[in-house]
């Protein structure tokens, strides 16, 4: 187990770094200036010059990327541009509103999804297999976006039940954090657990038919019960698959619903970060989101290896 550990931990390492290189390179080539944009079209050459030293855009671009990859191994990300203020406490505060929003929506994608999938799959064949996988589709169709003003024009300005937008900081008032996460949680679900529903019912599906369920069966188990001794490990290898793709989809998801419930996370601080031309932030702040994205895809290999033992004894030969 710890070869298998260790290998997948040096695969994470290597993709984040190239994923900051590539990062960086991007966002190193985009046209303009940063202190010129800063400084504004007024700016004398020589107040350019003063900025762009102080900035460090004068330096070289290896050593620009060397000093920033630095600053992040050690948790100094920098000062924004624009903010003037540290980038590792503009990620922080907006990282309170952005991950339980994301949790939030992927424990209601699993309680949604799960259970309808697995309805389905008891159902198999019957109107109610076929109901279900028809919303199942709907769900997955749906904009997520198109979604969330359907019940903010629903919960909200109809019924009054919850805020349309914004967000209360946890330490004033937790309850009014958490009602104002409820609504952008339900609409980045909605898709995720119409996804997980089909997923988790084919998964289910392939297990019953297949031949060691029914020779289970011939020693006297129901169907339930060899599903449940025998299946479930089996059925958990492509809906862990899912749940680790999902989690990673709504690290870009989040970015849409926070802007449609103007939610100070780290989506709309990127998208506040482009407009301002505040290149380290923008580069800090996204390589925050694919460490996000590499450090679940990493979870969900240690979890194949906990559900499939012969992931890890295939990783010792």
């Amino acid at each position: 187990m710890i070869w298998f550990v260790g290998k997948k931990l040096l695969g994470a390492i290597v993709t984040l770094l190239v994923a900051a290189a590539i990062v960086f390179v991007l966002l190193d080539l985009l046209p303009g200036d940063a202190a010129r944009f800063i400084l504004g079209i007024n700016a004398t050459p020589d107040s350019i010059a003063t900025l762009q030293h102080q900035l460090g855009l004068d330096l070289p671009a290896w050593s620009r990327f060397l000093h920033w990859l630095g600053g992040m191994v050690t948790g100094d990300f920098g000062t924004s541009y624009t903010q003037k203020v540290p980038v590792g406490a503009l990620i922080a505060g907006r990282l309170s509103v952005t991950i339980p929003l994301m949790l939030l929506a992927m424990i209601l994608s699993t309680a949604i999804g799960l259970p309808i999938g697995i309805l389905a799959a008891r159902r198999r064949g019957s109107l109610a297999d076929a109901g279900l996988m028809v919303l199942a589709q709907l769900g997955v169709a749906v904009p997520n976006f198109w979604f969330g003003m359907l019940l903010v024009l629903l919960f909200a300005v109809t019924l009054h039940w919850l805020p349309p937008g914004g967000f209360v900081p946890w330490l004033d008032n937790p309850i009014g954090a958490l009602s104002s996460l409820i609504l952008p949680s339900i609409a980045l679900a909605l898709p995720q657990a119409a996804i997980l529903a089909r997923v988790m019912r084919t998964a289910l599906v392939d297990v019953q038919s297949s031949d060691y369920i029914r020779a289970a069966q011939a020693k006297g188990l129901t169907m339930s019960e060899a599903v449940r001794r025998h299946g479930v490990r089996n059925a958990l290898l492509p809906v862990l698959t899912i749940l680790g793709l999902q989690f990673a989809y709504l690290v870009s998801g989040t970015a849409i619903v926070e802007n449609v419930f103007y939610l100070p996370g780290l989506g709309r601080l990127i998208f506040d970060a482009i407009n301002a031309r505040d290149l380290i932030l923008v580069r800090s702040t996204i390589m925050i989101l694919v460490f996000i994205v590499i450090g679940t895809m990493f979870l969900t290999d240690l979890c194949y290896a906990w559900v499939d033992p012969r992931l890890r004894e295939g990783a010792l030969r």
